[in-house]
Parts: structure tokens; C-alpha cells; sequence
């Protein structure tokens, strides 16, 4: 019988740093048959859809203002994925994601990722939530005041 892959706190953190969007995280800690690290892609590609819309169409396509925000959404989330993976302790991790194997030291690499998914996380959850609202209130003023 084969003895079960190590988990490593550093790998999973920069994967969901790297490729969170895409569920790689989620299919490298919890395998193949994860059903949501699978979905993970389908709301990227709708925000990416949003983003290319608003690329050809301009900023005045309404579509794309409720597209862009699930990008941001699927990044943001990514990226609160690698701070807790990287800001669980070391034993708590191996209980959970490896045990009956010897405990391995992670070094700076998990503090490294969560430093990276924090400025980029901020920047883009402040960043969607400024372009959601801005385009709301864009909306609200574009409407005739009897429909308010």
C-alpha cells in the first residue's frame, strides 16, 4: 500500500496564490475528485468574459460591470486561501493534512506567500468593491427620476 502524499503548507499556499483561481489549491489538498476546485474555473472565466467585454465594448456595457466583480470576487478569495494556509501553525497543519507522518519545518515560504496574497488581495477586493460601486452609482444617476 502506498503511504499518502505529503502535504506541504508552502506548496498549497503559493498555489493558492498562483493559481487560486483556478482551484489548483483545492485539487492539491483535497485530490482529483474535489467537485469545487473543479468549479473554481467557471466563475474566473465569467469574470475574465467581463473583462474582455469591457475591453471591446467600452465602459458603458452594463454586462460587463456585473462581470468584472466575480473576478475579483474568485482572486479575493484565492488570496484569503493563502493567508490561512499559510497562518496555521505547524502542527495544526500536519494533524490535519498529514498525519501519521513525521513533522516537516515550512520555513518562510508559507510567510512569504501570505505577505504577497495580502497586497494583493487588499488591492483587488478594495479595488472591485470601488469599481461595483462606482458603476452602481453611475447606474442610479443614468436613471430617470421617476423610476428611483
Amino acid at each position: 500500500m502506498d503511504a499518502p502524499h505529503y502535504r506541504s503548507k508552502t506548496l498549497a499556499t503559493w498555489l493558492a496564490v498562483l493559481g487560486g483561481t483556478l482551484g489548483l489549491h483545492r485539487l492539491y489538498l483535497r485530490g482529483w475528485g474535489d467537485v469545487l476546485g473543479w468549479l473554481h474555473p467557471i466563475p474566473t472565466g465569467v469574470g475574465m468574459l467581463g473583462v474582455l467585454r469591457m475591453r471591446e465594448m467600452g465602459q458603458d456595457d452594463v454586462l460587463s460591470w456585473l462581470l468584472i466583480p466575480v473576478l475579483g470576487l474568485m482572486i479575493a478569495q484565492s488570496m484569503l486561501c493563502a493567508i490561512v494556509y499559510g497562518l496555521t501553525p505547524d502542527e495544526k497543519w500536519e494533524a490535519r493534512h498529514n498525519p501519521g507522518q513525521p513533522p516537516r519545518a515550512t520555513g518562510w515560504g508559507p510567510v512569504l506567500g501570505v505577505i504577497v496574497a495580502l497586497l494583493m488581495g487588499a488591492g483587488v477586493l478594495m479595488g472591485t468593491i470601488a469599481f461595483g460601486g462606482q458603476k452602481f452609482f453611475e447606474w442610479q444617476l443614468g436613471q430617470p427620476s421617476a423610476q428611483r
